[in-house]
């Protein structure tokens, strides 16, 4: 069994409404709920394994992390073009990052 995801408040208060009912993009929140819960394991994932993991399309995956990279919601660590990429959530609300 996996072991529950504990969110910030602010996730669920501020950021769900932001990114699903003013961006009106609720796969760039479900992927940001994804890339926290996969912080800890830090294991590269490619926009199909994101795609499968959500059912999202690929198409809508790429868009999504493009989306919050430029909200500054995520980084995203590539060693090389064709290599799987390294997802990490920021957290800007919180100062001390």
């Amino acid at each position: 069994m996996a072991a529950p995801l504990l969110l910030d408040p602010y996730v669920v208060d501020v950021l769900m409404p932001d990114l699903v009912g003013h961006d009106r993009k609720p796969s760039a929140f479900l992927i940001y709920l994804l890339v926290e819960a996969m912080e800890t394991a830090r294991v590269p994932l490619g926009y199909s394994a994101i795609a499968e993991r959500t059912g999202l399309s690929r198409r809508t995956c790429q868009d999504a992390i493009a989306h919050l990279e430029r909200r500054g919601l995520i980084a995203v660590e590539r060693r090389a073009d064709n290599e799987a990429a390294r997802l990490r959530p920021l957290r800007p609300w919180i100062r001390r990052q």
